[in-house]
Parts: C-alpha cells; sequence; structure tokens
C-alpha cells in the first residue's frame, strides 16, 4: 500500500516524474480503498505540489465516499492558480472540467485527469 507521506516524498525526490507518483497513488487507493494509506499528513513544502496532492486525496475520498482526514484542512491552497495541463488553449476548459476540490485549492485540471485504464 502506498501513502501519502510516501507519494509526497517521491515527488520532492524525482520531480521530472513527479506526476507519476501522484497517479501510483490514485491506483493504489482506489484499488485497496485503505485509510491507512491517507492517516498520516505529509510534510509540507511545495505549495504547488502541496495543493495538488491534497486535493487528488479529496477527490478520491469524495468518490469513494469516504470521510476526508482532518489534517487535510491544514493544507493551504496554491497562492496562485495552477493549470497541469499547461496548454494555453486548455485553461478555459480546466477551470470548468477541474474537481471541486482542485479548483477550491486553485489547481486546474482536464475531465479526465485522473481517469486510469
Amino acid at each position: 500500500m502506498i501513502t501519502a507521506k510516501e507519494t509526497k516524498q517521491r515527488m520532492i525526490d524525482e520531480p521530472r516524474w513527479w506526476k507519476i507518483a501522484l497517479m501510483d497513488l490514485v491506483d493504489d487507493f482506489r484499488y485497496h480503498k485503505n485509510l491507512a494509506a491517507i492517516a498520516e499528513p505529509f510534510e509540507l513544502g511545495d505549495e504547488i505540489k502541496d495543493a495538488v496532492l491534497a486535493g487528488v486525496i479529496e477527490t478520491l475520498c469524495d468518490e469513494m465516499h469516504l470521510s476526508i482526514p482532518e489534517w487535510l484542512y491544514d493544507v493551504p491552497a496554491s497562492r496562485r492558480p495552477v493549470f497541469l495541463s499547461r496548454m494555453e488553449n486548455l485553461k478555459s476548459f480546466s477551470i470548468v472540467e477541474s474537481p471541486s476540490r482542485l479548483r477550491i485549492r486553485k489547481v486546474f485540471v482536464g475531465e479526465n485527469f485522473l481517469f486510469r485504464v
């Protein structure tokens, strides 16, 4: 089982591939549905990655009708909007399509960001 804490460390250790670490957590959490994976807070330090990781965890909890751990409410939103697609012409779609938990944290993604095959 992959934890949020381990995921954040991988995101720091492998900055070029941080989205792979994030999606590994998504897949693993959906498979195991084990709240122990998100029981411990991750270390804060990168406001964008912190906001993305927290928003993704909250979105997964909503999706699976699980309680959101209290510690996530202490993770701040990004101070500036973050568009993960980085394609200028997709920004307006991302604003509309982003899951609410990510939008609250000023993180904007396409509607299929968490879709996995």
